[in-house]
């Protein structure tokens, strides 16, 4: 009989009479799957809640880092209140004469100078009226027709003359009395001209006129409704100036 089938039965009754005194070493290096033996990687898990923010830290030991760019500048703020007054500086040198035309300025003196007068002239007259270029001034004052002239010289202007319905009316609204024209017919009876002699090219005669009925009537009237009348110049009537601008 050969030896190793009875060394076989040996074993075969050894392990059945003491199963503990024999331990498997294979045994225990395995494990159940679940529980020893590790598994795949999962997917990570969402980011937390930021925490509350920390007090500010010591400053670092290390050195300081070079100064930024300086930022934007910001809005100017309130003026000041105002200083006080420094010292008066020293005189300055005179200055020197500069060359001008004093011809010129002379000129415009003497222009502005004669306006002045003749509206300080005009302010004696006490209603003004107005026609295109022509300016009619009533003086508000009787005289007899060659104070009338010298009056409307006296202003740059020329006795009231009309030379349309429109002037007619004008001359009529700045004075409620009767007032001397500039129309005579003192050179030639029965021509009536204008103060530079011009014959007339408009005429609003009162009905019958002129009929120099009296003697001397070289001189003519504005009635209070705009009709025309020759009567003697030294008679005394309103004065109204025309003044051409």
């Amino acid at each position: 009989m050969s030896p190793f089938p009875s060394a076989l039965l040996l074993l075969s009754v050894m392990q059945a009479t003491n199963p503990e005194t024999i331990v498997n070493e294979d045994a225990q290096k395995t494990c159940p799957a679940i529980a020893c033996c590790p598994g795949l990687n999962g997917f990570p898990g969402k980011d937390g809640r930021d925490g509350a923010k920390g007090e500010k830290g010591d400053p670092g030991e290390g050195l300081r880092g070079i100064q930024g760019p300086p930022g934007k500048v910001g809005p100017p703020g309130p003026p000041g209140l105002r200083g006080i007054s420094g010292p008066m500086g020293p005189k300055g040198d005179p200055g020197k004469k500069g060359e001008c035309d004093s011809s010129a300025v002379d000129s415009k003196v003497t222009s502005l100078r004669s306006e002045l007068e003749l509206i300080k002239k005009w302010l004696y007259f006490s209603l003004v009226k107005k026609v295109g270029k022509k300016v009619f001034l009533s003086s508000g004052e009787k005289m007899s027709f060659d104070k009338v002239k010298a009056l409307c010289a006296s202003v740059q202007a020329s006795v009231a003359t009309p030379r349309n319905d429109k002037e007619n009316r004008a001359i009529r609204s700045t004075t409620s009395e009767l007032a001397f024209l500039g129309i005579t017919d003192e050179v030639h009876e029965g021509q009536f001209v204008d103060m530079t002699g011009a014959p007339l090219h408009y005429t609003n005669w009162n009905e019958h006129e002129p009929n120099n009925a009296d003697p001397g009537e070289d001189c003519v009237i504005l009635l209070s409704d705009g009709k025309w009348n020759d009567i003697p110049c030294s008679r005394s009537y309103m004065a109204v100036c025309e003044f051409s601008e």
